[in-house]
């Protein structure tokens, strides 16, 4: 912000009223007019009443927010905040934005005017008391966007009502009601009719629940997704806040790869460019400057340079807020396994169409030949039955037939899906893993090569100077006084403004505050600490006349500089010790002199490279050269002026994470931009190299030695390299796009703007919470928010959760879906009816769809999950151990409920009424206990650790009490009667023997081959002896 003596206050009044101005210009030039009365009253008060005061609270830099003045007795009083009246309103702010109105910025003083109406100080920012943000959000709006609300409960509601079988069952519903009252009046005719619709009804309400459910935390992540943190400028201190606090006023920091939170204008800064594409749709970069282009958009994105920007429209003032308002994020998103498990249920529904319409042609024949009985008497009698009872025959048959259809769509497999990754992706947000995709979930738990970062990914990223060569020569700690002033002059100058992070005085102790990159950070404190610079004294030394960035390809930054005494212009370039060597043609040495940097000196200076980055240190290089050319950076002929080494130490548990992936069949492959040293230093470190690997040339190659290999070299030797050291972006994404090839199905970390190609080509895209650029997170599918390997070894458990979850599930749901139809089937054509009604028939379906997804989609991640190989790409879904196990108990239960349906009354006695309950009640139990059955497909112990599982356990204890009342209370209703104790221990009996045969059934080996491939190919049926495998128990 410009100095307000800079103005000529005297003929700006003047010009007031002798000149035709604009309302803007008029009340612009009042503001300033005002201020400067304020000042000019303020000196006066000073010259007479003699004070003391506080050096702090006397800052000048504040005094346009807060106009001091004091009483006789020398005590001070605050008015309230200047800020509090802004000078421009709202209104006019979103109109420079949107119309890009240079004219009217330059009308109010340029930027500078435009802060010092928003009462912003350049250099120090707002007041970052909560008053003064709170009274900002409420004159010019908080940064949120006004979204379509979410879908309420009664939407799902509704879409439950589309589903055709559910407006079948509801006609047949109505019909049965009609008719049922007018055959046997209202207190008995209603029973049929009404009980089908309440069943119909609870499982279109739990469906309902469960979908807005899933829409409620899908919401939820969403806002924690959108949460982006952003740096800004308050009380003269560098701090992260959510993007959501930002306020008009703010001075926000920019760098590559952030999100620009809000419309603002560019301050200060150097080489920025803008991607712009998410809002024009146009691909090239826009570069943004002070004089011809300040203006930043929200939603937009930082590709280079970095700069400080004022913020002038917030949410829905901003040209990306009112988009945003109109779109509302698609909670539907379907994933593969969803997409799979669609076809699975379509398959199953057909086949259960089919049967049903066996079912309906056989019971239809069966009543109009007069093959069926009521009460002992012959339902269809010809001309002589009356029609009404003839349609409500039909109607009955008809809703028998429809219910069978519900029972063998198993819409349960959809909705366990959707809960087990809801569940696992609330889940993941503790195990510090928060999913943008849901995909990702399940996919994860396929992965078979990890790709990851080692900065901060395997090392903590907390970075220390430990050592520093000046030239050929190690200097200690203790010994930096022996530096030349004039070596020293230039270290200062190298590191304090050729960085992109700041140093700030604390007011809490002497030692100072600094902010940037964790390198950026280990460098400023390394210079200020250890070798006494002062950044601002050098700052005001120094013009900046042009930046270069840091960016992963050339692994370096430079700035060049005007000298303000001398008017000489330096160039000083930092980064990758080697690269930056490379580009030396001399050296400093302690003294001062400058030596030759010869073949000899090179390959001493190479050494101690080397020699560092085997002790797994980080080496960053300094260079100088006095410029003739103040236009670029020049790149050689520089004198070296000392090379540091940066400790960053491997993260604790990252081992034995690797450990964990290693023995669960994944690969992991470290991606460094760090040269090939410190990368097989850290590589054996952390676990990806053993020292006892014969490959070991084979496994550790340079960026540029994989990308100069033909394609031919380049696929064999990829799945051999575990660590390429001294990668770019594009490396990594060559090497991703190998390997996928390959048949792999690749996870890959990233935190910067250059990662985004891989993350996207990758199957699944990590990237960092700290470190990782909002660029970065946008194309990944999962956010580690801790930045820890560790967290990726979590992730691709919970992924192979996800995955057994479902499969659990659906050996569950096959099996009562075969049990129920060949039962009814067999029946329908035999006897001529169906033992299990309407009503009970969907209590089941109630059962094994909502109940059991629940039951078993939110079975937490054991160890155990680790010790299989990873599934690949095409792995069948169902696999031969469920074939086994689902057979074996689908035809039980179907032996079970023949014989209880055929000879049941002889055996036990009783009536036709009291056999039907049977059967019903023993079905059912034999779900409950089959679901202990599919809590473990191959482990024969399937009680191990259901303790842990409240859900599990309240789910059994609620379907058997719900059971009870069924069978007990809800006679009419579900058409039963009471049982006696009895005929309920013959139930639990007969269902309790799941629990043995489910054992002894894991003692029956399998087949490697795929069940259903035997269909397609009948040959290999004789060859299944050959590949039969025992399973380990």
């Amino acid at each position: 912000m410009r100095d307000l003596k800079e103005y000529d206050y005297p003929a700006l009044l003047l010009n007031l009223s002798t000149t035709s101005l604009n309302k803007a210009q008029r009340r612009w030039r009042i503001a300033y007019a005002a201020i400067y009365s304020a000042r000019a009253m303020l000196s006066l008060v000073k010259e007479i009443v003699p004070r003391r005061i506080d050096p702090k609270s006397s800052d000048a830099s504040l005094s346009l927010s807060y106009t001091p003045l004091e009483s006789g007795d020398g005590a001070m009083i605050n008015s309230m905040p200047l800020s509090y009246v802004p000078d421009i309103d709202q209104e006019r702010l979103v109109e420079i934005m949107k119309g890009k109105d240079l004219p009217g910025i330059r009308a109010l003083g340029g930027v500078e005017g435009i802060a010092a109406s928003l009462r912003t100080n350049a250099t120090k920012g707002i007041h970052g008391n909560e008053q003064e943000v709170n009274r900002r959000r409420d004159l010019f709006g908080s940064n949120t966007y006004h979204k379509p609300p979410p879908k309420g409960l009664l939407f799902f509601v509704y879409d439950a009502f589309k589903d055709t079988t559910i407006l079948i069952l509801l006609a047949c519903a109505a019909l049965s009601l009609g008719f049922g009252i007018k055959e046997h009046g209202l207190q008995e005719g209603w029973y049929e009719g009404g009980s089908i619709f309440v069943a119909v009804f609870l499982v279109i309400v739990v469906s309902a629940l469960s979908n807005f459910r899933q829409e409620r935390q899908f919401d939820k992540l969403s806002k924690i997704s959108n949460n982006i943190k952003v740096e800004v400028l308050r009380d003269s201190r560098r701090q992260h806040i959510s993007i959501f606090d930002v306020v008009v006023g703010d001075v926000v920091f920019l760098k590559i790869g952030d999100q620009i939170p809000a419309d603002g204008l560019f301050l200060d800064g150097h080489s920025l460019q803008v991607d712009e594409s998410s809002m024009t749709g146009e691909s090239d970069h826009l570069e943004v400057d002070h004089k011809d282009n300040p203006f930043l958009f929200s939603g937009t994105k930082i590709v280079d340079g970095f700069a400080k920007m004022l913020v002038l429209s917030v949410g829905m003032s901003t040209t990306w807020g009112q988009t945003m308002s109109s779109i509302n994020q698609d909670s539907s998103e379907r994933t593969p396994l969803q997409v799979r498990l669609d076809t699975l249920t379509s398959t199953i529904g057909k086949l259960g169409l089919t049967v049903a319409a066996l079912v309906l042609v056989v019971l239809l024949v069966r009543y109009f030949t007069g093959n069926t009985k009521k009460d002992g008497k012959i339902e269809y009698n010809g001309s002589k039955t009356p029609v009404d009872s003839v349609v409500n025959s039909v109607v009955r048959i008809v809703s028998v037939a429809v219910t069978i259809v519900v029972v063998a769509i198993p819409e349960g497999l959809p909705l366990a899906v959707t809960l087990t990754l809801a569940y696992s992706m609330k889940r993941m947000m503790s195990d510090q893993a928060m999913v943008r995709k849901l995909s990702a979930c399940e996919t994860m738990g396929s992965a078979t090569v990890i790709c990851t970062d080692k900065t901060g990914t395997l090392t903590l990223n907390e970075m220390k100077v430990t050592k520093f060569w000046l030239g050929q020569e190690s200097i200690h700690e203790d010994s930096t006084q022996m530096i030349s002033s004039d070596v020293l002059d230039l270290l200062y100058q190298g590191t304090g403004l050729n960085t992109t992070g700041s140093v700030c005085v604390s007011d809490s102790g002497p030692t100072p505050e600094f902010s940037g990159s964790p390198t950026e950070k280990a460098l400023l404190s390394w210079t200020v600490l250890n070798l006494g610079m002062d950044m601002e004294s050098v700052k005001q030394k120094y013009d900046v006349l042009r930046v270069e960035t840091f960016n992963s390809a050339k692994k370096r930054s430079g700035v060049l500089v005007r000298r303000k005494s001398d008017n000489t212009v330096h160039v000083h370039w930092k980064g990758a010790a080697e690269m930056v060597l490379a580009m030396c043609s001399h050296y400093y040495t302690s003294t001062g002199s400058v030596d030759l940097m010869d073949s000899t000196a090179q390959n001493r200076v190479q050494a101690i490279i080397q020699g560092m980055a085997a002790s797994s240190l980080r080496c960053i290089a300094f260079a100088h050269k006095v410029s003739l050319n103040n236009s670029g950076l020049e790149e050689d002929g520089l004198t070296l002026m000392g090379i540091v080494g940066l400790k960053d130490p491997c993260r604790p548990g990252v081992s034995k994470a690797v450990e964990t992936c290693k023995l669960a069949g994944v690969t992991i492959k470290m991606i460094t931009g760090d040269n090939v040293f410190t990368a097989k230093a850290i590589a054996f470190e952390c676990g990806i190299l053993d020292h006892n690997d014969k490959d070991e040339e084979e496994a550790v190659v340079e960026g540029v030695q994989f990308r100069n290999y033909t394609d031919e070299e380049r696929m064999q030797k990829v799945e051999k390299i575990r660590v390429m050291a001294r990668s770019s972006p594009s490396d990594k994404l060559l090497m991703v796009k190998c390997l996928r090839l390959k048949g792999h199905v690749v996870a890959v970390t990233g935190d910067g703007t250059n990662d985004a190609p891989a993350l996207k080509e990758a199957d699944i895209g990590l990237s960092m919470g700290i470190q990782g650029t909002e660029v970065a997170k946008e194309s990944s599918d999962i956010v580690i928010l801790d930045d820890n390997f560790t967290s990726v070894a979590t992730v691709l458990k919970w992924g192979r959760c996800v995955y057994n979850n479902i499969q659990k599930f659906i050996q569950f749901q096959l099996t009562v879906n075969v049990a129920a139809l060949v039962i009814n089937f067999i029946a329908a054509v035999s006897a001529g009816e169906v033992p299990l009604t309407a009503v009970q028939l969907l209590w089941v379906n109630l059962i094994m769809d909502t109940l059991g997804a629940l039951a078993l989609a939110t079975e937490r991640p054991t160890n155990e999950l680790l010790k299989p190989k990873p599934v690949g790409r095409t792995e069948a879904l169902i696999t031969n151990v469920m074939w086994r196990n689902l057979l074996v108990q689908s035809l039980y239960q179907i032996a079970v409920l023949l014989i209880l349906q055929f000879k049941g009354m002889s055996i036990f006695n009783v009536r036709k009424e009291v056999k039907d309950t049977l059967i019903f009640n023993t079905f059912v139990l034999c779900q409950v206990f089959n679901e202990f059955n599919a809590r473990e497909m191959e482990k024969k112990n399937v009680f191990r650790g259901i303790h842990r599982n409240r859900l599990f356990v309240g789910i059994i204890a609620i379907t058997i009490v719900l059971q009870v009342i069924m069978v007990e209370f809800l006679k009419k209703f579900a058409d039963t009667v009471r049982l006696n104790g009895w005929q309920w221990g013959t139930c639990i009996a007969i269902a309790s023997l799941s629990w043995p045969i489910g054992f002894f059934t894991k003692f029956i080996p399998v087949s490697e081959t795929p069940f259903l491939s035997y269909f397609k190919n009948p040959r290999s049926l004789f060859k299944v002896s050959r590949s039969l495998s025992p399973k380990k128990p």
